[in-house]
C-alpha cells in the first residue's frame, strides 16, 4: 500500500534532510468506556490509516461518535541519526492527545488544529521503538475549538456543521536535530520591501556559544546573527534587486539557516515573499497598489477523508479551481488548514484569509481554547506571503450571539485581537467576521438575501451609511437585525467587505444570484471586496459552485470567471427571476451599461452583443459591435452609463443577450441578460424587483 500523504509536512520550516514519515497503517483500539491503559497490549483489534480521522472511510475505521481511542505502531530510528536528538511531530490531532514512547509519556496536547512535538530521545531503546497515542475527542464540543465539526449536544449552528473528524488527521513524522537547535525563524519583508527581516529562536545547552548564519538562496546575501542570552537573534537580509511577491508573480525567497554549536550543525530552510498588505482609509493595498478582494469560501472538507485532503494534489487543485473561477483570494473558513495548503497558495499566487476554529459556547474554557490557537497560527504560517488577512471569531460563534449586551464577550474579542496584533502587526485582522465588530481593521459583513431588489437596496444603504444594521436569519423563523459594530468601533474610515453572500436552492438559482449579487457590489466604489459562499458543496450543504467531488455543476450558462473578472459590466437592471432578468412588452428595448474596472490603468472599449436562447452559454467570438457604444472607466471608479439598443431576434419571445467589452480585439469583460416579452408574473418572480427597460 502506498504511503499516504508522503510529502514533507512542514514546508515553512524545512528540516527534510533528516526526517521520517510515520504515516501509514497503525494498530487501533476503540475505548468507549475509557478502560484501557498505555501498558495494556490487548484490544488492538483494528488497523487504521494515518492521517485520516477515524470517522472517515479512508481511515479504514469509519466509527462515529467514538470519543476515545488508542493508536499504536513501531518504528526504527535511522542509523545515521546517532548522536542527534530525535523529535516526534504531530501536525494536528483532534482533540486531546497523550503520547508514549516505549511506555514513557513524552507529550500531552489539547487543541485539535494546532501542531505539537516532543523530543523523545531519552525514551528510546535499542532497535524497534513502540509509539502509543491515546486520543480523546469529546462528542460535546461546545467548549472546545472545533470549527465546523458537529457537536452532540449540538451547537446553535449545527445546521451548517459536518461530520466530526477525530483523532490523528495530519501527518506524523520524526526529525533529527542537534541538542542545540534552531527552534523558530520568523521572516518578514522590510518596511521598504528591499530585504527580509529575520528573528530566530535558538534552544539548547550551548546556545550561548552557538553561531547562526543565514543565506538567501540564489543571492549573495548572507548574515551572521548574534544570539542573545534569551536565545533570540535578529537581523536583516538586504537584497540587491528585490523582486516582489504578487498573484501575478509569486516569487519566493528561500533562506537557508545553519546553526553551529558544540552539539553539531542544525540546518533549516524557510521562505517568504516580499510583499506588503496595508489599509489606507477605506481601501486595501497590496505592494502599494489598490487591491479589490474577489474571494471565495473554502471549508476544507473532502469526500471520504473529512478534514484531511486525500493527497497533496487535492490541496493544490482546490486553489487552481478557485483561480479558474476568477477569485484572487480564498478564505479558509474556521479551520487551520494543513500547512501545505498555505505553501501551495504561496507558490501559486493565491491570496489567503486565514482563521482559527471556533468553539460553540461562551465560557472561560472556550475563550482560552480559542485564544491558544492564535500563537500557533502566527508561528506556523506567519512567514507566508499569501496570507493577507487574519481572521478571529466568526458571527459571534462561541460568544452566544450577544456581544452588544455583554462586556465580558466584548473583552474576549478585544483580547483576541490585541493578542494577534502583538504577534503580527503586518496584516489586517478581523475581530468577529460578519457583524458586531468590537475592534477590527476591516469592517466586514455577512449578508444573504434572495430578493434582488432588497439586496440592491440594503447594499447601497450600508455603503452609503444610511443604515448600520441588516437582517440575518439565524433560524427558519428567527430573523434578527445585526449591527455592524458596537459603540466605539468606527463604522467609517475602514475597508468594507461583504465576506459571505450567495443564495438559491438549485445550482441554476445560485448561479443567477452569483451573477447579479456580485454585479451589484461592483456598482459601489467604496467596497473593498467580497467573499462568495462557497467553492464546493459539503455533505448536505449544496451551496458550492462545484459539487463535493469538485465536479462541475449546471450553472445555466453562467461563467464565474466572467463574474469575478477584474473588469466587469454593470447593468442598470434589478432582475426579476432566473430566466427573466428583464421583462419588456416590446421586442426592441435599450439597456444602460457601465464598466467596473479594477486595473492599474483606465479601460476603454466598444460594446458588442450576441444572442442565444435563455440560459445559453457564452458564444465564441466577440459578437457584433454596437455602433457608438464606447464604454470606459477609470480604475476603481464606476464608469458612466452607456445606452445600448437591442432587439430580440425576429420571432423570439425570449432570449439571452450577451454583452462584451472589447478593447483592441480582445474581450476584457462579459455579462449576459435574459430577456422575456411574456411580462405576466409567475412563480419565482421577485415581487420587489423593478423592470429597467428604457
Amino acid at each position: 500500500m502506498p504511503l499516504p500523504r508522503p510529502e514533507y509536512p512542514r514546508p515553512h520550516f524545512d528540516r527534510s534532510h533528516a526526517w521520517l514519515s510515520l504515516n501509514g497503517t497503525w494498530d487501533f483500539r476503540a475505548d468507549p468506556g475509557g478502560r484501557h491503559a498505555p501498558d495494556q497490549a490487548e484490544g488492538y483489534d483494528q488497523r487504521i490509516t494515518v492521517p485520516f480521522a477515524w470517522e472517515t472511510p479512508a481511515s479504514g475505521i469509519a466509527a462515529h461518535w467514538l470519543e476515545t481511542a488508542w493508536y499504536r505502531r513501531t518504528f526504527m530510528v535511522p542509523a545515521d541519526w546517532t548522536g542527534q536528538r530525535v523529535v516526534l511531530h504531530f501536525g494536528a490531532v483532534h482533540h486531546a492527545a497523550t503520547v508514549w514512547v516505549n511506555g514513557t509519556e513524552v507529550a500531552r496536547h489539547e487543541g485539535g488544529y494546532t501542531p505539537f512535538s516532543a523530543d523523545v530521545t531519552d525514551a528510546l531503546g535499542e532497535a524497534e521503538q513502540l509509539l502509543t497515542v491515546r486520543v480523546h475527542a469529546p462528542a460535546d464540543k461546545r467548549h472546545i475549538a472545533h470549527g465546523k465539526q458537529r457537536s452532540m449536544p449540538r451547537d446553535d449552528y449545527d445546521g451548517v456543521c459536518f461530520t466530526p473528524s477525530s483523532g490523528i488527521w495530519q501527518s506524523v513524522w520524526l526529525e533529527a536535530r542537534p541538542a542545540t537547535h534552531l527552534a523558530a525563524l520568523r521572516l518578514r519583508p522590510t518596511d521598504g520591501l528591499t530585504g527580509i527581516t529575520a528573528e530566530a529562536t535558538v534552544r539548547g545547552p550551548h546556545t550561548a556559544t552557538a553561531v547562526l548564519r543565514l543565506r538567501v538562496r540564489g543571492e549573495s546575501t548572507t548574515a551572521r546573527l548574534e544570539i542573545g542570552p534569551d536565545g533570540r537573534a535578529t537581523g536583516e537580509l538586504p537584497l540587491a534587486a528585490p523582486r516582489l511577491w504578487s498573484p501575478e508573480d509569486p516569487h519566493l525567497y528561500y533562506v537557508d539557516a545553519e546553526l553551529t554549536s558544540a552539539d553539531g550543525s542544525d540546518r533549516v530552510t524557510c521562505y517568504t515573499g516580499l510583499r506588503s498588505i496595508t489599509v489606507d482609509g477605506e481601501a486595501l493595498y497590496l505592494n502599494g497598489e489598490r487591491l479589490f478582494v474577489r474571494g471565495v469560501l473554502d471549508q476544507g472538507y473532502w469526500p471520504g477523508t473529512g478534514i484531511t485532503a486525500p493527497d497533496d494534489a487535492a490541496l493544490r487543485r482546490d486553489l487552481r479551481l478557485a483561480a479558474a473561477a476568477g477569485y484572487n483570494l480564498v478564505r479558509k473558513h474556521l479551520k487551520l488548514e494543513d500547512p501545505r495548503f498555505v505553501h501551495h497558495a504561496d507558490t501559486l499566487g493565491m491570496l489567503l484569509w486565514t482563521e482559527p476554529a471556533s468553539p460553540g459556547r461562551f465560557s472561560d474554557a472556550s475563550t482560552a481554547a480559542f485564544a491558544e490557537q492564535i500563537d500557533a497560527m502566527v508561528e506556523r504560517d506567519g512567514n507566508s506571503p499569501a496570507i493577507v488577512i487574519w481572521g478571529l471569531y466568526n458571527e459571534e460563534w462561541g460568544l452566544d450571539w450577544d456581544i452588544p449586551g455583554d462586556t465580558a464577550k466584548q473583552r474576549a474579542v478585544i483580547d483576541a485581537y490585541d493578542r494577534l496584533k502583538a504577534l503580527d502587526s503586518t496584516r489586517p485582522a478581523v475581530d468577529n467576521s460578519g457583524w458586531t465588530h468590537v475592534r477590527t481593521d476591516l469592517l466586514d459583513w455577512h449578508y444573504y438575501d434572495e430578493s434582488a431588489a432588497s439586496w440592491a437596496t440594503t447594499i447601497a444603504d450600508l455603503l452609503a451609511g444610511r443604515r448600520d444594521d441588516f437582517p440575518v436569519r439565524l433560524g427558519p423563523d428567527y430573523l434578527v437585525h445585526k449591527k455592524l459594530a458596537v459603540p466605539g468601533q468606527p463604522l467609517r474610515g475602514l475597508p468594507n467587505l461583504n465576506s459571505e453572500y450567495g443564495g438559491g436552492f438549485t445550482a441554476l438559482e445560485r448561479a443567477w444570484h452569483l451573477r447579479w449579487q456580485t454585479q451589484e457590489m461592483r456598482r459601489h466604489d467604496r467596497l473593498a471586496g467580497y467573499v462568495y459562499t462557497e467553492l464546493y458543496d459539503i455533505e448536505h450543504e449544496s451551496a458550492g459552485l462545484l459539487d463535493f467531488h469538485r465536479g462541475a455543476k449546471d450553472l445555466a450558462g453562467v461563467d464565474p470567471s466572467h463574474v469575478n473578472a477584474p473588469t466587469t459590466l454593470v447593468l442598470d437592471v434589478t432582475p426579476v427571476a432566473p430566466g427573466r432578468d428583464l421583462l419588456t412588452a416590446e421586442r426592441e428595448f435599450s439597456l444602460s451599461v457601465r464598466v467596473s474596472h479594477h486595473g492599474a490603468e483606465p479601460v476603454t472599449g466598444l460594446l458588442h452583443t450576441a444572442w442565444t436562447p435563455v440560459y445559453g452559454a457564452t458564444p465564441e467570438g466577440i459578437g457584433e459591435a454596437v455602433p457608438g457604444c464606447l464604454a470606459e472607466a477609470k480604475p476603481y471608479t464606476l464608469g458612466a452609463p452607456v445606452t445600448v439598443p437591442a432587439a430580440l431576434p425576429e420571432g423570439w419571445t425570449s432570449g439571452r443577450l450577451h454583452l462584451a467589452l472589447v478593447t483592441d480585439g480582445t474581450v476584457v469583460a462579459r455579462t449576459a441578460l435574459d430577456v422575456d416579452t411574456r411580462t405576466e408574473p409567475y412563480i419565482g418572480d421577485d415581487p420587489l424587483a423593478r423592470t429597467a427597460a428604457h
